[in-house]
């Protein structure tokens, strides 16, 4: 496979990318993918990205506006309509690349971005398919998830961040991840280990995010909108997930036209690596080559098995 360096605009802000080519005749399939909350493309997004590619599908692996390598000012600043936004115009230059099928593209997300893949099929009817990994799905169900005094130190950091932003100043930042009783967005006691496991070696990943965040994640409840998708959706769910809790997004998969579910007896964090990320990537690419490789004789889409 060949993977190009590539950027393109999202709202007069430039996206970088990475656009992955399989080694068969174009124009390909694509599948576009973003990480979740405060991720970049390093943090294993790749792995999956690769094994996609090596099964004949081109990838848009992208980094959200103010984070990883893209351009955007102040950083580390995660404000979900504009990574909706991002979204859309990924998905609307993958269709413009001469080497894809613009019939054939499917969204992938993880995490916040499985919640925010929800949203973006449920709007764009031109997909082909859709994968959503243990999806942030419902807001208030995520917020209740939280001890009641770390919901109130996070939204007094978001208030604080957001005197910050009114008065012209840089953000106040607080950690992505940190130990149980710590002030960060996650301290599950699986959080810290399991997302500084995604991290490669020699790599420096930027652990904060400005916690206005913590004003406004717990409105945003994508799962709501999955009655309005009409692309196949493959839901794969971690059933001991304490990060993004999985009743949600069962029920999620229920009021979905045409889903497949995959359950995993695992946390949040487990998906990603060893051989619980082989059994889960196996299965998207069963999905994903159903939906979005060519059969003899022309583009067919194989129907999705209902709530398998």
């Amino acid at each position: 496979m060949v993977r190009k360096d590539l950027t393109f605009d999202s709202s007069g802000v430039n996206c970088a990318a990475w656009l992955y080519l399989p080694d068969t005749a174009a124009p390909h399939p694509v599948v576009v993918m973003a990480h979740g909350f405060a991720g970049v493309r390093q943090l294993r997004l790749d792995a999956y990205a690769e094994r996609f590619a090596a099964a004949g599908m081109a990838v848009l692996l992208f980094d959200y506006r103010r984070f990883g390598a893209s351009d955007g000012e102040p950083r580390q600043v995660l404000v979900i309509s504009d990574q909706l936004d991002d979204w859309r115009a990924a998905v609307v230059f993958a269709r413009s690349l001469p080497e894809i099928d613009h019939s054939r593209v499917a969204v992938w997300g993880t995490s916040l971005s499985g919640g925010h893949v929800l949203a973006i099929a449920a709007d764009d009817h031109g997909l082909a398919a859709c994968v959503s990994q243990n999806p942030h799905t419902d807001g208030v169900v995520t917020l209740f998830a939280i001890p009641p005094l770390q919901v109130i130190r996070l939204i007094a950091a978001g208030l604080r961040d957001q005197a910050r932003k009114l008065t012209g100043r840089q953000p106040y930042r607080i950690g992505v991840v940190g130990a149980p009783g710590e002030l960060a967005a996650m301290t599950t006691p699986d959080a810290e280990p399991g997302y500084r496991a995604l991290v490669p070696a020699g790599f420096v990943w930027d652990d904060t995010v400005a916690a206005r965040v913590a004003l406004t994640i717990s409105f945003y409840s994508p799962g709501r909108k999955a009655t309005r998708i009409r692309c196949p959706v493959m839901f794969c769910v971690a059933d001991n997930d304490a990060i993004a809790p999985p009743t949600p997004a069962l029920k999620a998969a229920k009021r979905t036209v045409d889903a497949e579910l995959r359950q995993y007896p695992v946390g949040h964090f487990d998906i990603y690596v060893g051989e619980v990320f082989e059994t889960v990537v196996a299965d998207q690419l069963d999905f994903l080559q159903r939906q979005l490789i060519a059969a003899p004789g022309g583009f067919r889409k194989v129907p999705a098995v209902s709530q398998a």
